[in-house]
């Protein structure tokens, strides 16, 4: 497998439902004994409030360029060979995922660490908002 391909990164944000599996295979190498996954998903209540869904809004060429930066980051730090990060936007229901990080690499210790590492920095530093919104009709962002 050519260097460029065994060590590509993918970036998505999207309004469609992410596929894990979908998202695993172009992760996915020979090479690789280990893909780790982070899927963050709409969870039903936040201190103690009912919640109906969440909506995310995003400033998507920002949001591209800083995911990739993460990926720069996380290979500079970690023996990877493929990163995936998609992140929906728009409304996310209860029990749908929100974002999806597969990360794979020759052994497990350095997919599970820049795994962590690359959810942590999204959160921080990329330009995508969530607002939740509860069954009482209320709202936060």
């Amino acid at each position: 497998m050519e260097q460029e391909q065994q060590t590509q990164n993918y970036i998505k944000i999207t309004a469609e439902p992410l596929d894990l599996l979908a998202i695993n295979r172009l992760v996915q190498r020979d090479t690789a004994g280990a893909i780790v996954n982070f899927i963050g998903t709409t969870r039903d209540s936040f201190e103690g409030k009912q919640v109906e869904s969440l909506e995310y809004e995003a400033y998507v060429p920002m949001a591209e360029k800083e995911m990739l930066k993460l990926c720069q980051h996380a290979r500079s730090q970690w023996d990877l060979q493929g990163i995936a990060i998609f992140h929906r936007i728009e409304l996310v229901p209860v029990g749908e995922a929100s974002v999806i990080i597969s990360v794979s690499s020759a052994h497990r210790a350095d997919a599970l660490q820049a795994c962590t590492n690359l959810i942590d920095r999204l959160k921080e530093t990329v330009p995508i908002w969530k607002k939740e919104r509860y069954s009482d009709g209320t709202c936060s962002w």
